[in-house]
């Protein structure tokens, strides 16, 4: 078996940006007339897709949605996000993405991203960072209906790389996630992808319970060892559930 492509989660992987995301959601509740987000509902809304913290949001405030109120809700946000980026000179990156980006790329592996953001707001970013060029896979949170914790979004992105490079003949086990958030840990875990996890949201003991690594920083993980374990054994079993 060998390690053929990594998958990137997006905010709280690539960007740190989640404060910026709770706070235009909490502006949108106010503008429509609901209470803004209390802790618990912050915290579980961490690694989920817009539309399905939304969607939780409005029902835990009785407010009935349907899917176009909802599209409505999410477009407002992603015009107000880029809107708070063109104020921000220098964005927030976290630090050894590129050169992980890099790494994977000297090893010729395929890169790809699984997100529960939307295109608008990944793109925006990507082009800013001068990263795009690297991204030819994407899986946005409009392209899927569910959401991470499901694992719908990664075994979509394996489907478009296969699409993009037909001789890959990928599969979900030979594929590497790095995610931040029990979430998405727990999508790609039901993907049956190996799963870096880096502490930028959730402690480091925290994540080691359920990753197949574990690092402080993207800067820490040894993508060489990575490729040797892939390439001497057969997958680990899946980790407990964060």
């Amino acid at each position: 078996m060998s390690l053929k492509a990594v998958l990137f989660d997006f905010n709280g992987v690539i960007i740190n940006d989640e404060p910026i995301h709770l706070q235009l959601i909490d502006e949108i509740l106010i503008e429509e007339n609901l209470q803004p987000q209390r802790v618990s509902e912050r915290q579980a809304s961490l690694g989920r897709s817009d539309r399905a913290c939304f969607g939780q949001l409005l029902a835990n405030r009785g407010r009935v949605a349907n899917e176009s109120y909802l599209t409505q809700l999410l477009y407002r946000k992603a015009q107000a996000y880029v809107v708070e980026l063109e104020k921000i000179e220098k964005l927030p990156l976290y630090p050894g993405v590129e050169d992980l980006i890099f790494q994977v790329r000297s090893r010729n592996l395929k890169l790809g991203l699984v997100s529960g953001a939307i295109r608008q707001e990944i793109e925006l970013v990507l082009n800013r960072a001068k990263l795009a060029e690297h991204f030819k896979i994407i899986v946005a949170g409009d392209d899927i209906t569910t959401s991470k914790p499901e694992p719908d979004g990664y075994l979509l992105a394996v489907k478009r790389l296969n699409k993009e490079y037909p001789d890959l003949n990928l599969q979900p086990h030979e594929c590497l996630a790095i995610e931040d958030t029990p979430a998405g840990i727990e999508a790609a875990k039901r993907s049956h992808m190996q799963v870096v996890g880096v502490a930028n949201t959730y402690p480091f003991h925290m994540l080691q319970r359920c990753c197949n690594w574990t690092v402080d920083y993207l800067s820490d993980l040894e993508l060489e060892r990575v490729q040797k374990v892939y390439s001497q054994k057969q997958p680990q079993p899946s980790a407990t559930e964060c």
